[in-house]
């Protein structure tokens, strides 16, 4: 375990000081990546069987959790079908567009990453012309440092990115489900009220 420290040091001294950044960009994308991973279990929205969810539009009364909220709120009252579109609108207004403004900010933080690894690659670079042009009797050392420094915070950036993508589309993933989820309600939703509508014309 001490070696292992002791290498992580030398890495990170060898970085140079774009090292911190890079740090607390990493913590915050992470930090970022899992609260929004995290907010669909919450709500429990995208868990429900297909057929339960059908069995829930029909006898909103044994709905759970989020979703009970929603089918109520998406039920109670409604006086035409325009009234139900309306509500469903509200519903997905409410939640998609704030997780797309959500994943739009990872990913922007995402791409900033391996940007801020090439910025310690022209700096490393810049320390090793630095060295070529001195003669001082370090030369070596200088140029030594200008590459390690360019090619450590190239890999940090490249390290932090890529799970940082992966969260990303994990994400996403979860995000279609909910709005699937929310495309299905309103289709029952509507056959059942086109249903009791037609009824109520026709007595």
């Amino acid at each position: 375990m001490t070696d292992l420290f002791n290498e992580a040091w030398t890495l990170w001294r060898a970085g140079g000081s774009l090292m911190i950044p890079l740090v607390f960009l990493a913590a915050f994308i992470y930090f970022t990546a899992f609260e929004l991973y995290f907010h669909f279990n919450r709500g429990n929205y995208i868990k429900v069987p297909v057929d339960k969810l059908d069995d829930w539009v029909k006898e909103p009364e044994k709905a759970e959790g989020e979703l009970a909220h929603i089918i109520h709120y998406t039920q109670d009252r409604v006086e035409n079908m325009a009234d139900l579109r309306t509500r469903f609108a509200e519903v997905r207004a409410a939640h998609i567009p704030q997780v797309d403004r959500r994943v739009t900010f990872l990913s922007v933080l995402v791409g900033v990453a391996p940007l801020m690894g090439l910025l310690g690659t022209v700096t490393g670079m810049l320390l090793t012309f630095d060295g070529l042009t001195k003669n001082v009797g370090r030369t070596i050392d200088l140029i030594a440092g200008g590459i390690s420094e360019a090619l450590i915070t190239t890999q940090t950036g490249l390290v932090i990115a890529i799970p940082g993508y992966v969260m990303i589309y994990m994400i996403l993933r979860k995000r279609n489900i909910l709005e699937t989820v929310f495309q299905r309600l309103e289709s029952k939703s509507m056959q059942k009220f086109e249903t009791i509508f037609s009824k109520g014309n026709a007595a």
